[in-house]
This record gives structure tokens, sequence and C-alpha cells, in this order.
């Protein structure tokens, strides 16, 4: 292997203001009635990485000001668009009113896997409570439900590892749907 190359340990070189006027991925996440801080703080990470375009905190997720979760999104709470809604169905329709399909991440009999799944260029998904999942009524009012084939003993994933391995696939069908 070389080793003449450097690992990039620096965030970008950009202001604020500056990075806000940036076109970002018409990619929205929906957090239905989420329990931990830390979970949401690293959705907020992984949002930044992805460029999306929205976060949606619902119900009692945490939102800022908070100490957990300023810890684990790392100063990316303010490189991340966000909006605060009474519940997740709100949100659900908030996007749908503009157009914008929402599918839910869920294992249930009629999911289908995310990889298989025919991206729209445009895209909001609901991530449901770590011991709950989504609500019953944000599921019915969703487009779509999809599911991460698991292969182990438990039949979940953390719901922050969820939203970066959807994130990606989305944001890779999407591309394949508009010119960025």
């Amino acid at each position: 292997m070389e080793t003449g190359f450097e690992v990039r340990s620096f965030d970008a070189a950009i202001p604020l203001d500056e990075y806000r006027l940036m076109p970002r991925y018409p990619l929205y996440f929906i957090l239905d009635n989420l329990r931990s801080a830390f979970n949401v703080g690293a959705i907020f990470r992984t949002c930044d990485a992805l460029g999306a375009a929205g976060l949606f905190l619902c119900g009692y997720t945490a939102c800022p000001p908070h100490v957990k979760l300023a810890k684990t999104s790392l100063g990316t709470i303010e490189y991340v668009p966000w909006k605060k809604f009474e519940t997740a169905l709100e949100a659900v329709c908030f996007l749908k009113d503009q157009g914008i399909p929402v599918w839910a991440a869920e294992t249930t009999s009629a999911s289908f896997p995310f990889d298989d799944a025919p991206y729209p260029p445009e895209l909001g998904i609901v991530l449901g409570n770590e011991a709950l999942g989504v609500s019953r009524e944000v599921l019915e009012a969703c487009d779509a439900l999809v599911e991460i084939p698991l292969h182990g003993f438990k039949n979940s994933l953390n719901v922050a590892v969820a939203c970066g391995i959807i994130g990606f696939r989305a944001l890779r069908g999407m591309n394949k749907q508009n010119e960025y």
C-alpha cells in the first residue's frame, strides 16, 4: 500500500453563511419520537455528510439547544436545516403537500428491501423510535415502507446507523434522477 498520502482530518474551510447558500440534495429525514439525544446528534452529523435538505424533529425528539445532542453532532447543528414539528404525521403531510414522496424505514409485512427501491428525485424518510419504531398512523400515511434486510438475531439496527445506510443509498438512487 502506498504511504504517500495524508488523512484529511479537518473540516471544510468555508464560512457558515457561504455554506448555507450551497445547493442541498432534496432528501429529508423525519424523526418520529426518538428517545436518545445522542442518536439525534449522530443523525445531524449524517445529514450534514449527506448534504440533506432537511431534518424534521418530531414529538419528544430532542431539539437544539441540548447538551447531549450538541456533543454527538460535533457542531453540525449549525449546518443542517432543521425544523420542529409537534408530530411526525405533521411533517409527513408537510412534505407530501409539496409533492415530495415519503417512505418509512420499518420492518413490516408490507416493506420491501431498501436497496431494491426505485428512488424518486426527492424523498422524505421517516425513522422511528428506538423501541417502538414508526407510529402506525405515520406508517399508514407514507407512500412506501422500506426495510434493511438483517441476518442476525435482532430485527433492528440503531436508528442513526439505519439513517446512514438508507441515506447514502437514497442519495445514490436520487442522483440517477437529478443532475448534481
